[in-house]
């Protein structure tokens, strides 16, 4: 039996999230968002319309460090997960983050924390890197963007870029 789960990857919504985002999150099982939260606010409005997974970013609040980890590893259709805010890219990763692909073996590291969309392959640790961008309007980005793709039986497919105005 194919199960498809569809995700969108959210992170540096820095308190801002709006209907534009909304109706996309409305269209998947998951939202995995990669910290610079921001408020309470946008960790209950996602939740209320899908499961949220979610990891602290450097500006987030003792409230939202409270409800989420700086590490977040979970299990999504057959693949390993890796959730952090700052996570650096291949080959350049962050301080701690080769220790914590080594202990965990994801097949895929979702970060932010640079407000550059990038997807990229790591061979050299078996897995793909994900990093949306940022989707909130505080930040040098100049246009939001986010990342919706889809699990079947632990392949990721039909990944996508969504971008939006940010003014």
């Amino acid at each position: 039996m194919n199960t498809t789960t569809s995700i969108l990857v959210l992170s540096d919504t820095h308190g801002y999230i709006d209907n534009d985002v909304l109706q996309h999150v409305k269209t998947v099982n998951q939202v995995w968002h990669a910290g610079d939260i921001g408020s309470l606010h946008v960790i209950e409005t996602l939740e209320a319309c899908v499961p949220l997974y979610a990891v602290y970013g450097n500006i987030d609040s003792h409230a939202i460090r409270m409800q989420t980890k700086e590490f977040l590893c979970f299990e999504c259709n057959g693949l390993c997960v890796l959730l952090s805010h700052i996570t650096g890219y291949p080959p350049k990763y962050a301080p701690g983050i080769i220790q914590k692909i080594k202990e965990y073996t994801p097949s895929i590291l979702v970060g932010g924390h640079s407000h550059i969309c990038k997807v990229m392959n790591d061979a050299n640790n078996s897995l793909l890197y994900i990093n949306p961008g940022a989707i909130g309007k505080t930040g040098f980005h100049s246009v939001r963007t986010m990342i919706r793709f889809e699990i079947t039986n632990a392949k990721p497919h039909n990944m996508s870029v969504i971008e939006l105005p940010r003014w």
